[in-house]
């Protein structure tokens, strides 16, 4: 089965390249690349979830905001997630909003495969296309 998103050469970080039928789609792609450099998913499990709220002035910012919200509450509630569910995006008068559920487990070193860090989503590599044929695609740089 071909994954919806693929990992990009970018030096000592790596570019995250994520597609999907809808925006949502494309989002939860992105999520699941980026926390897949550091987890083998397979070992994580859905036991519980938690609220994502982001807000940007434009969609690739909202993208860059939601990797890091991941990243932050997975560090601050000590888990290890596996997936996001997006719920809804939308456009208000400041721009876009994204509200969604990231489901994970407690972090369990012995348990967990780490592969690598991710430190933070950048701006570096960013992108946004709806594409004509129908599809989104976002893309930017994690620093691992």
């Amino acid at each position: 089965m071909d994954m919806p998103y693929k990992y990009l050469e970018h030096g000592a970080d790596m570019g995250i390249r994520a597609e999907g039928s809808t925006l949502e789609e494309a989002f939860e792609s992105g999520a699941e690349a980026m926390l897949g450099i550091m987890f083998e998913l397979q070992d994580i499990k859905e036991y519980m979830s938690v609220s994502v709220w982001t807000s940007a002035r434009d969609i690739p910012l909202l993208f860059v905001e939601t990797l890091n919200e991941l990243l932050s509450i997975q560090s601050r509630d000590g888990l290890a997630l596996k997936r996001l569910r997006v719920d809804e995006i939308k456009k208000t008068d400041r721009g876009f909003e994204l509200r969604g559920r990231a489901f994970g487990e407690g972090f369990n070193m012995e348990r967990h495969r780490v592969k690598t860090e991710v430190k933070a989503a950048t701006y570096s590599g960013l992108g946004y296309e709806e594409k004509r044929e129908g599809g989104y695609v976002l893309q930017c740089v994690v620093d691992v």
